[in-house]
């Protein structure tokens, strides 16, 4: 199977068809993603997470924020079962999804642990990570605010989804951060981004 022109194995691919049955059932419940959008569930959701892995493939410590319904937390996490190694901190404080999560995880023998916190709890309670990841939860100069424990004086990266918007928000972080920045462009939606962040610090008062 081909992924992001990326080839995986025969048991990923099934671990991720199992997770997006898994998901169509909770789906039914509870609110995972937008109604809108689960006709498009493997491109839109599974291919848009797998990216992120992809841009960092090799054994890592991940921290996955407002997680959701595991996007990208648990793509991330089943990638990383491929390597048999590298870990995924998953941070989501609803806990019917924080539940799915659990039930995701278990079923696709997946490589994460699911924390039902607020990410501002989480500071103290997650160590060391290599790498942050967030979808859809905020804009960055607040984004910044929740990773930055992680990642000020350290060689910890993000890698965050944007949308078109990304400029407006980076322009305004700016104003209150510095930070190195690449910009990858997203494999499924033209309009869209990957900010690759490092060396984030707080400007000078």
């Amino acid at each position: 199977m081909q992924l992001n022109g990326r080839r995986v194995s025969r048991e990923t691919q099934q671990k991720l068809e199992h997770f997006a049955e898994l998901f169509g059932k909770w789906a039914k419940s509870i609110n995972l993603v937008a109604p809108s959008t689960l006709d498009e569930l493997w491109n839109r959701h599974i291919v848009d997470s797998a990216q992120l892995f992809h841009l960092h493939p090799k054994p890592a410590v991940w921290l996955d924020l407002g997680s959701g319904g595991g996007f990208p937390g648990i793509i991330t996490a089943i990638l990383a079962s491929e390597f048999d190694d590298g870990w995924v901190h998953l941070v989501e404080s609803n806990h019917k999804k924080a539940s799915f999560l659990r039930v995701a995880l278990m079923e696709t023998k997946a490589r994460g642990t699911v924390h039902p916190v607020r990410i501002e709890d989480a500071q103290g309670k997650i160590g060391a990570c290599d790498v942050i990841s967030a979808r859809a939860l905020a804009d960055l100069d607040l984004l910044f605010r929740y990773i930055s424990p992680w990642m000020i004086g350290t060689e910890t990266k993000a890698l965050l989804h944007k949308g078109r918007d990304y400029r407006r928000e980076v322009d305004k972080a700016r104003g209150d951060w510095d930070f190195d920045l690449v910009i990858h462009p997203s494999v499924v939606e033209t309009d869209s981004v990957i900010l690759e962040i490092s060396d984030l610090r707080p400007k000078d008062p």
